[in-house]
């Protein structure tokens, strides 16, 4: 267990780390890294490509079709060793091996591209650090600090180690991507409690961090995963995964099919065996053809195309992400972020631009709104909600900001973006210049520094001395309001200095004290004319009788784009919930403008969370949309707590901090800019663009993904439960009465070609489908509901009409209209016309399967509406009419082709049967969704 760092005195540190000021010795650092190993983030062993390929062949319908290709290969080696041609022997073979590599390899390739996307986002950090060694200041690698080396640490280092502070001037460190809290962390030396937050441990520093302002120096107290940062990363990586909803529903789905294929195969095999047993046959064939009844019927129950239709819908889903700046890290992911009903979001970067900006100006007893977001020098002065042009009054407001300042605001033109160098709070101030046309370098051309009074936390103030162009000395000061203003005896109003009475104080401080419960973080700004003849520039001196300006508020407020996102989340139904290690006031404020925190709603800290017991917390967690001084643990028992109630969570972040919770929700979603490596690496989807409207699309997409796979899933069971029904009846009727009679209407082959090739273009095209104009204004479904909710009545009303229309086609052209009596008139069977006008009957129920399968997969293309109430929109998806087409063409020129009609026992059909057969196929075009979808038939998931 680690010490308590923070509650020791420094010397006591030292002597528990055998350490000095002076800096370990080199040998010792040796010894130390043998003892404690590198300071770097152990990293998980990832996953190799071949890896990544072999996991594809895990999915239960892919085993499913495993087992019917070897079934297959076993038959057609049987039949080539008895005079059969490889083609037509090992056809099925063939055919269902190629769909399984196709979803292998789609998967794969989708997988292993987003790897290294990832990859492609690594940043080092802190790869270089600062150390006293033997007495001297020296550079070395950041990975070779140990426990006991003296940091040295200016403004711009990152910090490379957890370290306890023995010197401090002005530090001030950015620990964001920590604790989550935007403001820089003013540091001191001070002894604090045992039981102190890290987020309040001010006499600390942590690892991945860095300095925004100021010096000091610090012993470094733990390396590695031993740091505040490695402790997060080894609770990411010791995490279970678990399966996305739809993987679950696949599983769940899947499972039952392969019950169910297992249980009727060996009922049809029993039945058909014992028919060869009865009459007294043990020939091989007999066997044979048993179970390749059994086979055609697994392969007729198996959906063989869902694995490669869900693996394409969600692959073009991926890419249609990546046109949207987000990554998909895992294919199934992509769908599950339509199902999303809880979007936990930490605050700091990803609902706000993780940059401190001036929104409010007080001067002169007036309120003035300042618009614009982050660190772009654009936007404008508003004063009752009208646009107004900065006086001379306002003008030296921003400017005393400006130059009473050491940060500086630099356009990078490789990210198009602005950055601030140094501390974000300054940098509002910087901007806020800017905006008025106020530019910094331009100012300190004009108005020179010639003195300093730095700001200290005693002091709370700061105070710059400046020449004029006039050749004048002023002073300008900024501070905490309450502070600034105890020096200052005279108002400027209206461009005149007034005398500054206790009544002008009060309101001051009563305006003060209400911008701060707005979690404005609120800076006074005052000046004074110093007499020339001042040389010596102290704080007695040149901080008394000063001129007070007025206030300037800041905050980092939301992404403008993230508070139109909410209000669409809000629309469809998805709660919104804010995590931060930010105080509770700024968090509140923030969730109020963004939309997440209305009247009603629980806000909880951390403290708060922590006399919880789960049960307490499960019975309130619905109704709390904001978290505020929370750590990576309470985030993951927030996720925990929503998923147990049945939610499905998306949990998004940027900072090492949020990477447990990103883990553990249903879908993490990670930033790509500003994010850590940890967290990309816990993630299952990455924004490129660190934006929080980029959810909201993914959400979109998501959903339309799912509504094309349930379009599939319709297609595929109304279609493949008539070939189930057909050759079970078939199957048991030719078992009692003879195989002769009643042979099966359909064939292997001709199933293979039905389900893969007939639907599987269609079926693509269905992925492709354009969303419905609800999809993001209904609610997010129940995570229990499953893929084939609703759908019942249709499947039921699709495969009854289809098989009654191949069982009229078949027993026409077997049984009442045969091309070849035979049938003789003693009863017995002319051999050869009977195998003429099966070939004629099957081929006329494989056509009549097939087309109605075309027709009617025209109305599996919405829940609502027909294609008949579609009007011009049924043909919008140029991509699905010409595979409907295509399947048309193709299905009907395979009846036409030699070579084919040999593979698939097939022949061709006269003009006559094959307009009657199209005739009875079109009934596909009148199973109405409107009438038939949404009622509840069965319970089935």
């Amino acid at each position: 267990m680690s010490k308590p760092w923070h509650s020791m005195v420094e010397d006591e540190i030292l002597r528990e780390l055998s350490s000095r000021r002076e800096g370990l010795s080199s040998q010792e650092a040796i010894e130390r890294l043998r003892k404690y190993g590198y300071n770097e983030i152990t990293k998980v062993k990832r996953r190799t490509a071949l890896q990544m390929f072999l996991d594809e062949f895990r999915d239960i319908f892919i085993l499913l079709l495993i087992a019917a290709t070897v079934f297959s290969a076993i038959i057609g080696y049987w039949e080539m060793l008895h005079g059969g041609e490889f083609m037509e022997s090992f056809a099925d073979t063939i055919t269902i091996g190629a769909i399984i590599l196709l979803c292998a390899v789609t998967g794969f390739v989708q997988e292993y591209r987003a790897e290294k996307a990832i990859e492609a986002l690594k940043k080092l950090a802190a790869p270089k650090a600062r150390v006293i060694r033997d007495g001297k200041e020296m550079i070395i690698p950041a990975k070779e600090v140990v426990p006991g080396d003296i940091l040295v640490l200016e403004e711009g280092d990152s910090i490379p180690a957890d370290a306890r502070l023995i010197e401090v001037v002005e530090l001030k460190t950015n620990e964001a991507i920590l604790t989550g809290e935007s403001v820089p962390v003013n540091k001191e030396l001070a002894v604090l409690p045992e039981d102190t937050h890290v987020s309040e441990r001010k006499n600390m520093v942590f690892s991945a961090t860095h300095v925004v302002y100021g010096r000091g120096k610090a012993v470094a107290v733990a390396t590695g995963m031993n740091t505040e940062f490695g402790k997060i990363a080894g609770m990411v990586q010791t995490a279970e995964e678990e399966e996305t909803p739809l993987q679950r529903k696949l599983d769940r789905f899947a499972s039952k099919i392969a019950k169910i294929v297992i249980a009727v195969c060996v009922i049809i095999f029993a039945l058909e065996a014992f028919e060869v047993i009865m009459q007294m046959q043990f020939e091989p064939e007999g066997f044979i053809q048993a179970f390749m009844s059994s086979i055609a019927l697994a392969i007729s129950a198996v959906p063989e195309g869902l694995p490669a239709i869900v693996t394409i819908a969600l692959a073009l889903g991926a890419r249609e992400f990546a046109k949207h700046n987000a990554i998909v890290r895992k294919l199934s992911a992509a769908e599950s972020l339509g199902s999303v009903t809880v979007i936990c979001s930490d605050k700091t970067g990803t609902i706000t631009r993780g940059e401190m900006t001036v929104r409010t100006l007080y001067l002169a007893g007036k309120l003035v709104e300042v618009t614009g977001v982050g660190y772009e020098p654009k936007g404008e002065f508003r004063k009752g909600g009208e646009a107004v042009n900065p006086e001379a009054d306002m003008k030296l407001l921003l400017q005393i900001g400006a130059l009473c300042n050491n940060a500086s605001l630099r356009r990078n033109d490789e990210r198009n973006a602005w950055e601030i160098f140094g501390d974000p709070t300054e940098g509002a101030l910087v901007v806020a210049a800017a905006k008025a046309g106020l530019e910094k370098g331009e100012l300190e051309k004009n108005f020179p520094r010639v003195g300093e009074i730095p700001f200290t936390s005693e002091r709370k103030r700061m105070t710059t001395i400046h020449k004029t162009p006039e050749g004048d000395i002023v002073a300008y000061m900024k501070g905490a309001p309450e502070v600034v203003l105890e020096r200052c005896n005279k108002i400027l109003e209206d461009g005149k200095e007034k005398k500054l009475t206790d009544e002008k104080k009060k309101e001051i401080l009563r305006i003060n004290e209400e911008l701060a419960g707005k979690a404005l973080r609120l800076l006074g700004m005052a000046y004074r004319k110093l007499p020339i003849v001042i040389t010596k520039y102290d704080a007695d001196i040149v901080e008394k009788d000063m001129v007070f300006v007025g206030l300037q508020g800041m905050i980092d407020p939301p992404r403008e784009e993230a508070i139109e996102a909410n209000k669409l989340c809000q629309k469809a139904g998805i709660k919104t919930v804010m995590i931060t290690g930010d105080h509770k006031l700024t968090a509140v404020a923030v969730a109020k403008e963004v939309g997440i925190f209305k009247e009603g709603d629980v806000v909880l800290t951390g403290e708060e969370l922590d006399k919880l017991n789960d049960k307490e917390f499960e019975g309130i967690v619905e109704k709390v949309t904001v978290y505020a001084r929370v750590s990576p643990e309470h985030k993951l028992r927030i996720v925990n707590a929503l998923k147990k109630k049945g939610h499905i969570v998306a949990m998004t972040g940027d900072g090492v901090n949020d990477a447990p919770a990103v883990k553990a929700a249903d879908v993490g979603v990670a930033m790509g800019i500003s994010g850590t490596d940890v967290t990309r690496e816990a993630a299952d989807l990455v924004l490129t663009d660190d934006n929080f409207a980029t959810i909201v699309k993914a959400v979109e997409q998501g959903r339309v993904i799912y509504d094309n796979i349930r379009k599939y899933a319709r297609f595929l069971l109304a279609c493949n439960f008539d070939e189930l029904l057909v050759i079970g009846t078939f199957a048991v009727l030719g078992g009692i009465f003879g195989s002769e009679l009643f042979p099966l209407p359909l064939l292997p082959a001709m199933i293979l070609w039905i389900n893969l090739v007939t639907d599987g273009a269609p079926a693509v095209a269905l992925a492709t489908d354009p969303p419905d104009v609800d999809v993001m204004s209904r609610p997010p479904r129940r995570p229990e509901e499953g893929i084939l909710h609703g759908m019942g009545a249709f499947i039921i009303a699709s495969f009854l009409l289809q098989a009654a229309g191949t069982f009229l086609v078949f027993c026409l052209e077997y049984y009442v209209w045969p091309s070849h009596p035979w049938m003789l008139p003693d009863g017995t069977i002319d051999e050869v016309a009977r195998r003429l006008t099966y070939r004629e009957a099957t081929t006329t129920a494989f056509v009549q399967a097939a087309m109605f399968e075309l027709f009617v997969v025209w109305n599996c293309r919405s829940e609502k509406r027909s294609v008949w109430r579609m009007g011009r929109k049924a043909f919008k998806n140029k991509f699905f009419v010409i595979a409907d087409i295509a399947s048309i063409a193709l299905t009907l020129g395979i009846t036409c082709i030699p070579t084919t009609q040999q593979l698939f026992h097939l022949t061709s059909l006269s003009i006559t049967d094959l307009a009657y057969v199209m005739a009875v196929a079109s009934w596909g075009l009148f199973v109405f969704p409107e009438f038939l979808m949404g009622r509840k038939v069965w319970k089935w998931r």
